[in-house]
């Protein structure tokens, strides 16, 4: 086999782990996570997986890394290819949901999971957390601010505050009611902040 050739099946196997590894921590938490935890998932070796992760801490980053990768895919992606503003932000929030609903992660969402769970544990663990979380919540800001289709005196800020609460209450108490009620209570705020409300989408 060629280097190149070594060099993608690694690259494969590990992101087989970190897909396997994320699951699990959803599940049992990102503590919970063990290098023969996630061997035993996946019938393979522990120490084959030596060759990519040293240590627990080191895995939990990866995981972490993995997660955001798999938030890009599923949820910023696919609303940065809308039109921006209001149908932009309504975009972000509605991916997230459908994303929760998709049942990917059967624990639910894994920020929210490991937030709560490392809130109070100082470490590298809760600041790489911290840090995820500083950059959603810009990023949701940054959209507001860039939207040329909200009415003066809208706080970017306090928009972005709105999306994310909406989110994170939906993903605590999952139910398809739950999930209708966050899409629902955003739209009728965006309505009320939008210059020409028509551009919304209603429910079905």
């Amino acid at each position: 086999m060629t280097q190149d050739g070594r060099l993608a099946r690694g690259e494969r196997t590990r992101t087989a782990v970190l897909d396997q590894a994320l699951l699990l921590a959803t599940v049992s938490g990102l503590d919970g996570l063990s290098l023969s935890q996630v061997a035993d998932a996946l019938g393979v070796s522990k120490s084959g997986l030596f060759a990519h992760w040293r240590s627990k801490e080191a895995l939990q980053l990866s995981v972490i890394d993995r997660a955001r990768e798999q938030w890009t895919e599923r949820v910023i992606r696919p609303a940065l290819a809308e039109p921006g503003g209001v149908r932009r932000l309504w975009s972000v929030h509605d991916h997230r949901l459908a994303f929760y609903e998709s049942g990917t992660l059967p624990g639910g969402c894994f920020f929210a999971n490991a937030h709560f769970e490392f809130n109070a544990r100082p470490g590298a663990i809760r600041d790489r957390l911290a840090t995820e979380q500083r950059d959603w919540m810009a990023f949701l800001t940054r959209v507001a601010a860039d939207a040329d289709d909200l009415r003066d005196g809208t706080d970017p800020a306090r928009l972005a505050y709105l999306i994310e609460s909406l989110g994170v209450c939906a993903v605590m108490q999952p139910s398809a009611p739950n999930y209708r009620h966050a899409r629902q209570a955003l739209l009728d705020h965006l309505r009320t902040v939008a210059v020409d409300p028509r551009i919304l989408p209603e429910l079905p």
